[in-house]
């Protein structure tokens, strides 16, 4: 496949090169028995794991249209009607690190939920470890199937005692892009963060890119991305901000000097620990901000 038929989140994540030594990452074998993926290449053997104490958390399933789509959930034992943020993940599966970002939300007071929505046919994108064996899988999903699978784990939240005036959606890589997409689909968000979501790749099951679906945002949206990604360039981001400016859109945007593709991944080559651990307080701060963190 040519580099420009690739979509450019992952055009960012290939140009995102790992230390030439090894050292400091785990073996194959310690990544896969941790519950990482391994399609992104060696994983930091420094990423983080945020615990369970005081959370209730684990795997769930969601009934959706034509079956039971996997999640895994966290959320603070024993408080009634947390507020509800789901996690879209990368297009990597449900993987530990996803969970562990869910776990990181819980502590915060909410239910988490990360529903698996590619886990048709059987599939387990953590199983697999060559990008290129994904994206047939991934570049296929509607848009259609995944409004209805995240509508259908909204409605499974608000079933287990979430607050459903207090909802929220966060997202990373092509997770980022389902906050934008989804934003303009779900009336009854509050607020999303997108984290370096792609901006104009569209094709068949996702007819509409982000900037053409603009319009349609119906919530405050944050978008976190690094000046050095290689595949969402400035200009992209830029185009972005002028159609949500010009259509009166409630919305912010945060550049990372020196950040590439993926900063917020600590299991990844591509972590960058100062504008991560800047991300997440400005995920908290607009999640407060619009009425869905207390």
């Amino acid at each position: 496949m040519n580099e420009h038929r690739l979509p450019s989140d992952v055009i960012g994540l290939s140009k995102v090169m790992p230390p030439l030594s090894r050292r400091g990452f785990m073996s194959s074998s310690a990544a896969a028995a941790a519950g990482y993926t391994l399609a992104t290449g060696p994983v930091r053997a420094q990423a983080i794991h945020t615990d369970t104490n005081g959370l209730d958390a684990g795997m769930t399933k969601v009934k959706v249209s034509d079956g039971e789509m996997p999640a895994y959930y966290a959320r603070p034992a024993g408080v009634a009607h947390p507020p509800i943020i789901l996690v879209a993940m990368e297009i990597f599966g449900l993987h530990e690190w996803i969970k562990d970002v869910t776990r990181r939300l819980g502590h915060l007071g909410a239910l988490g939920v990360a529903p698996d929505y590619y886990f048709r046919d059987g599939v387990d994108l953590t199983k697999i470890k060559d990008v290129p064996k994904l994206l047939p899988i991934v570049n296929t999903k509607k848009d259609t199937e995944l409004f209805s699978d995240l509508d259908a784990t909204v409605a499974w939240a608000k079933a287990q005692g979430g607050d459903g005036n207090r909802l929220g959606i966060m997202g990373f890589c092509r997770g980022g892009r389902t906050v934008w997409h989804y934003s303009a689909h779900n009336p009854d968000l509050k607020a999303g963060v997108a984290f370096y979501g792609t901006l104009i790749d569209k094709n068949d099951a996702a007819p509409k890119n982000s900037i053409e679906l603009a319009p349609e945002v119906k919530e405050p949206v944050l978008g976190l991305y690094g000046a050095d990604d290689a595949g969402i360039k400035l200009d992209q981001v830029a185009q972005m901000e002028e159609k949500l400016k010009a259509e009166n859109k409630t919305f912010e945007f945060i550049v990372y000097s020196g950040a590439p593709h993926g900063f917020f991944a600590d299991y990844r080559a591509s972590y960058r620990k100062d504008a991560a651990e800047d991300a997440w307080n400005q995920l908290i701060r607009w999640f407060k901000k619009h009425g869905v963190l207390s």
